[in-house]
């Protein structure tokens, strides 16, 4: 039986870098939202035994060392189940992009796995082992806006964000996460100042909180009970989302401060978002892509089309509901 499903892609909104952990990770502390970019994994089942990556991108690992060859493993002991599974992912996601692209197709071929086999195994026990193969995996268990802590693998579902345009760009640049982290630390012991990454941790926490027990979020309205209608282009007029609302707490990726000096190609792309009408900006995760978030479809496509003339792959999209998510989710089973 062969199964595909789309593997959504997610951004950052918001991300602080804490201490390091015992375990060699780092503390972290993000919002973190599915959008409807995507990849499709299709998995199929059958007489036999092993794991066959395939991929139409060849910077794909075909080996153990896959995430989805990692998921898949523990979830076939779990699950006590037997055959030969294939695996095909159809790449439209960047390769070490910030996106989540690995991350989410392991989910997608566990959760295609399921389906194949006509088995399930307990949520609990997914996001255990989601959390194993990567820190980033057990958010696409859940979908949409998602708080994630600990190493990120910690996730809490949000009260959902009102689906936003955006406009992704995935320059030619990969960002190694590890190196990202290494630079990260290797600042802060060359900062001389008297702000922790415990106090920064603190200070991110206390702006969530806050943003999330408002009045206003009640029901994800504002006062006024208003949508986005209303927000200049440029987001200069009232707050009408609760998304709004977040992104002028001041929240920003970490992860720019040791990025962008070393691609200033990708500071541009964020200058250019913002003046193309951006309400806010951001790296997304360790990067490479940078996202811009629009009160309108229109807007976003106009940006979109004016960076894809300069030369930049910019596609115009928009952030995915926690229902929209898994609606969208299973293209076809056979």
């Amino acid at each position: 039986m062969s199964v595909t499903v789309r593997s959504f892609a997610k951004i950052n909104l918001g991300l602080r870098i804490g201490a390091p952990r015992a375990d060699g990770f780092h503390e972290l502390l993000t919002v973190y939202q599915t959008i409807a970019l995507h990849d499709v994994v299709r998995v199929q089942v059958g007489r036999g035994s092993g794991i066959e990556i395939r991929s139409d991108d060849p910077r794909v690992p075909k080996d153990q060392s896959n995430t989805c060859y990692r998921i898949v493993e523990r979830a076939m002991a779990a699950l006590k189940a037997r055959g030969r599974v294939v695996i095909e992912i159809e790449k439209r996601l960047p390769v070490q992009g910030g996106l989540g692209g690995a991350s989410g197709n392991a989910v997608a071929a566990l959760l295609a796995l399921e389906r194949a086999l006509k088995k399930e195994l307990p949520g609990p026990e997914k996001l255990r082992i989601a959390a194993e193969v990567g820190s980033d995996l057990p958010l696409f268990l859940v979908g949409g806006t998602v708080l994630g802590v600990g190493r990120g693998e910690e996730v809490y579902p949000l009260e959902d964000l009102s689906a936003v345009a955006c406009v992704v760009v995935t320059p030619e640049i990969g960002v190694s996460t590890p190196k990202a982290f290494a630079d990260w630390d290797a600042s802060q012991a060359d900062e001389l100042t008297a702000s922790t990454p415990s106090d920064r941790m603190n200070e991110f926490s206390r702006v969530l909180s806050a943003w999330l027990s408002a009045p206003e979020r009640i029901k994800g309205k504002t006062k006024s009970g208003k949508g986005l209608s209303g927000v200049s282009a440029r987001g200069r007029g009232r707050a009408e989302t609760p998304l709004l609302d977040l992104v002028r707490t001041g929240i920003e990726n970490d992860f720019e401060r040791v990025v962008f000096p070393q691609y200033p190609e990708l500071l541009e792309v964020k200058r250019v978002l913002e003046r193309a009408g951006a309400f806010y900006a951001s790296l997304s995760g360790s990067g490479s892509a940078i996202y811009g978030l629009f009160a309108t479809r229109a807007a976003a496509q106009t940006a979109a089309a004016k960076l894809q003339k300069m030369g930049v792959k910019a596609l115009a999209t928009t952030t995915l509901t926690r229902r929209q998510y898994w609606k969208k989710f299973l293209v076809s089973s056979f």
